[in-house]
């Protein structure tokens, strides 16, 4: 993982917050440590003699990120919410909203609680491949451990205030002074430090070692391989009619792509899950699966089996559309559905380094990702399903 600080740049930057912005902006620049919207950062800092926690806003990429794109929130609030026995994400948002200074500002990030609680000036959050890669196998927890002994490792569990709050709960006795970062398993990693550089540059070392580690014990040789052919013709009329308009189709056979497509046994080695929780809500938790050229035959039971999995979990929430969002065609690679060009191509992002990680967790004893109960807990978040709500009402 290289080290894109450089004392030149940084020295345009003199506050705490252009130092935040610099620093995050370098994160955002790999992708394999940030994709579309995913990690976020902090910084604290004092205004009017009141302690306020900077925490990246709602709708941002850390690559781009200005500052207007933090929003500022009371810390002494933020941490009295972590204290709290339980509260909604509904709510945890409308009280962070409340406790900010600037009502202008886009929304907290969902993390901000547990931003607060880390007791470091800057703290640093991201997705990053290798680290997840170790984490989503059958022995994740295992070699985290022995990657990263100083580390505070902690199971999956939900994003947003029961994270926090497990966090809160996990920490009380815990001696921050001696910590290189935190672990969320199946999640992500933080690093934080009170110095910029130092919170930048202990997120880098980590995932080096992390990827050292792939590098040593996950090493994946990728065969090239011809890519069979494929009517995208008939694919793209068939998953416009079930999304109810007119997808675009981003279509990836590079060599990795056929070589995924190419597995024994495919559906059930493409159909482990998402890489991080976050992708659930581009990607589905499992692709089509194209192993013939009946597609709408494969498409229709794509269907049912969604909609056996939301019954078996849904509560009151409203059902998304059933359709993929994208296909691993056998032989010839993936094809992403999207509403434009852009969400085809993110989408695609995001697959392109599952299939990675996939591979290499294969090696390490066999990928796995957050339980199916989680999964559909965070496609149906309560955040997400209340811009559903409020969709249907303006429509």
């Amino acid at each position: 993982m290289k080290n894109l600080w450089t004392d030149e740049e940084a020295q345009k930057y003199k506050s705490d917050l252009e130092l935040r912005v610099f620093t995050s902006n370098l994160l955002g620049r790999s992708d394999e440590l940030v994709l579309h919207g995913g990690g976020n950062t902090s910084v604290k800092s004092k205004v009017d003699a009141e302690n306020i926690l900077y925490v990246k806003g709602s709708g941002w990429d850390l690559v781009s990120i200005e500052k207007e794109g933090f929003a500022p929130v009371k810390l002494d609030t933020l941490i009295e919410m972590a204290k709290l026995e339980s509260l909604s994400d509904s709510d945890m948002v409308s009280q962070q909203k409340a406790a900010m200074i600037d009502k202008s500002a886009p929304n907290p990030s969902v993390e901000a609680i547990l931003h607060a609680i880390i007791p470091f000036k800057f703290v640093d959050h991201t997705h990053a491949d290798a680290v997840v890669t170790i984490s989503n196998n059958k022995n994740g927890i295992e070699n985290i451990k022995k990657v990263f002994p100083n580390f505070l490792i902690i199971p999956y569990v939900m994003p947003g205030f029961i994270l926090a709050r497990t966090i809160y709960e996990m920490a009380k006795d815990y001696d921050w002074s001696k910590s290189d970062g935190i672990i969320l398993h199946n999640h992500g990693i933080f690093t934080f430090d009170d110095d910029a550089k130092k919170s930048y540059d202990k997120m880098i070392a980590a995932v080096s070692l992390a990827e050292k580690f792939l590098e040593d014990n996950a090493k994946v040789e990728i065969p090239n391989l011809q890519a069979k052919g494929f009517d995208l013709d008939e694919l793209k009329t068939i998953i416009s009619k079930e999304k109810g308009y007119e997808v675009v189709l981003k279509v990836n056979h590079n060599k990795e792509a056929i070589y995924y497509a190419s597995q024994s046994n495919l559906k059930d080695s493409v159909t482990k899950g998402v890489l991080t929780p976050e992708h659930i809500i581009r990607t589905k938790k499992i692709p089509l699966v194209l192993e013939n050229s009946d597609i709408q035959n494969a498409v229709d039971e794509y269907k049912k089996e969604y909609k056996a999995y939301f019954d078996r979990y849904a509560k009151d929430e409203i059902c998304l559309n059933p359709a993929p969002n994208y296909a691993v065609i056998k032989e010839f690679g993936i094809v992403c559905f999207g509403k434009d060009e852009k969400e085809a191509s993110i989408i695609n992002d995001i697959v392109c380094h599952t299939i990675s990680a996939v591979l290499k967790a294969e090696k390490l004893g066999g990928f796995v990702s957050i339980s199916e109960k989680d999964s559909f807990e965070m496609e149906y978040w309560e955040l997400e399903q209340a811009k559903l709500a409020k969709s249907a009402i303006t429509k």
